[in-house]
């Protein structure tokens, strides 16, 4: 199973910890400007998923993969995510990271 975790600077990052394993990255560029990363990471066993809030006051909060929608392969995931930036004549792309 995969998931997909996003996380925006300055806003909020997502970790990947024990039992996840990245993929895949993307910047998420609206209009030219990055907005988001995505990363498609492969869920090899129930985990939780660590969510830093960067904002004042900065938390953190450890949320269940059971709460992830998942995706049977990196291909459905990607679709996901493409799905993101074809609507109508928004100006947004994603950019595959190294």
């Amino acid at each position: 199973m995969f998931v997909i975790l996003t996380s925006k600077t300055g806003q909020y990052r997502t970790e990947i910890g024990d039992g996840l394993r990245a993929c895949e990255a993307y910047a998420y560029l609206f209009h030219g400007r990055e907005k988001a990363h995505f990363v498609i990471a492969e869920l090899q066993r129930d985990t939780r998923v660590r969510i830093v809030d960067e904002a004042p006051p900065a938390s953190v909060n450890e949320v269940p993969s059971k709460f992830l929608q998942k995706f049977a392969s990196v291909e459905a995931a990607r679709r996901q995510l493409e799905a993101l930036v074809s609507f109508g004549k928004v100006r947004a792309t994603l950019a595959r990271l190294p």
